[in-house]
């Protein structure tokens, strides 16, 4: 197994004087997902998870959609440094009822850290059709408790203690109790994770629950949230105006700039249920 963290000598500035020190980096590698043998693609992520990464790429892919889909996962053997394995290298078999991945699936290059979408080989290949309904879940969420969420999933971070270099995502019910958490340099690959080990516990669709991640809400992540069947994504900062649009148009609550008991609804406002003075509508205009 790769390692999560790697140390460097480093030159510390304060006010001008310096002094050299042992700093502890996130790590950065390269994964390869191959199904039956053929490489899919190849992601950029901090090691650890990988096989639940490579689990919850092909959810968020709509390749699978429980446990009973994928037979094995395994690293592969050949993919060697110095005789080594690097572990950079899965191979996912799937059931022989599960269709292979569609072509255009594949990347034209490998895909980055910070992005999951860039490296598509077809746009519309990212609108991938989920087999479940998050507009018809009918959770109810407290604004007290999303407000819980940041701080729990921050102390659930043990690699960016050593870091302050990672990504989190954390799945919540409704009550605000964490069920997993995964770190990793790109937060959709943290999505990623989370979504595989929910599918790995045959827990798909996440009925009723709370998607809380570290960073902004992308288009990428509002998906990934849809093809999980999780009703609702909250971030501590902000999302873009594609995550928003497909936020709307799926039934997706969407919660952004969450800090502290301040936060912003950008869809799927209903389930919150909170009442705005001097108006009997809605603070957000909703989907649909």
């Amino acid at each position: 197994m790769g390692r999560v963290t790697s140390r460097y000598r480093v030159l510390r500035l304060d006010d001008g004087v310096g002094a050299h020190r042992p700093d502890s980096l996130a790590a950065e590698e390269p994964l390869e997902i191959r199904v039956g043998g053929r490489p899919l693609t190849v992601t950029m992520r901090t090691p650890g998870d990988d096989f639940d990464l490579a689990r919850g790429f092909l959810v968020s892919e709509g390749v699978v959609t429980s446990a009973a889909d994928v037979t094995s996962i395994r690293y592969c053997a050949g993919a060697t440094v110095g005789g080594a394995n690097t572990y950079n290298v899965v191979d996912v078999l799937l059931d022989d009822a599960v269709p292979a991945p569609d072509a255009s699936l594949e990347r034209n290059f490998y895909t980055t850290s910070s992005c999951g979408v860039c490296g598509k080989a077809s746009l519309d290949a990212v609108r991938t059709v989920s087999r479940w309904s998050v507009d018809a879940d009918p959770v109810r969420l407290s604004a007290t408790t999303i407000a819980t969420l940041p701080d729990t999933l921050r102390a659930a971070q043990r690699v960016f203690d050593r870091t302050g270099g990672l990504h989190a995502a954390g799945l919540f019910d409704a009550d605000g109790t964490l069920s997993c958490v995964r770190e990793d340099v790109g937060r959709h690959n943290a999505v990623d994770k989370v979504i595989g080990w929910a599918a790995g516990q045959d827990r798909l669709p996440l009925t009723g629950m709370t998607l809380m991640v570290s960073g902004r809400a992308s288009f990428e992540l509002v998906q990934k949230a849809v093809m999980a069947g999780v009703p609702a994504l909250a971030a501590v900062s902000a999302p873009s105006s594609l995550a928003v649009d497909l936020a709307r148009e799926m039934g997706l609550t969407l919660v952004g700039f969450l800090r502290g008991t301040t936060m912003n609804v950008y869809s799927g406002e209903q389930r919150l249920g909170a009442v705005v003075p001097g108006s009997d509508r809605p603070a957000v205009r909703s989907a649909g």
